[in-house]
């Protein structure tokens, strides 16, 4: 576990990454994982708020939350779509 709780095998921790690394990561990370399974995203970038609502509709995952968190970084739970 991590410190958002989460598995660390499906964290991608994003922080200090700017546009388009985030999603480039996420998306990487997702390619592994089978219909329905979770990922938890941690990006600081200010871009983030659109490109990863964006890259979820694009691509058919669901954006399961979106929390803020102390640090300024913005915690994404995204469930793997077809």
């Amino acid at each position: 576990m991590d410190e958002t709780g989460q598995d660390a095998a499906i964290l991608v921790d994003a922080r200090g990454l700017k546009c388009p690394l985030p999603v480039l990561k996420a998306r990487k990370r997702m390619a592994d994982l089978a219909l329905g399974e979770e990922l938890t995203l941690l990006a600081d970038d200010p871009a983030a708020v659109v490109d990863v609502p964006h890259f979820c509709v694009e691509q058919g995952h669901a954006m399961v939350s979106q929390e803020d968190q102390a640090d300024g970084a913005i915690l994404y739970r995204l469930r793997k779509g077809g």
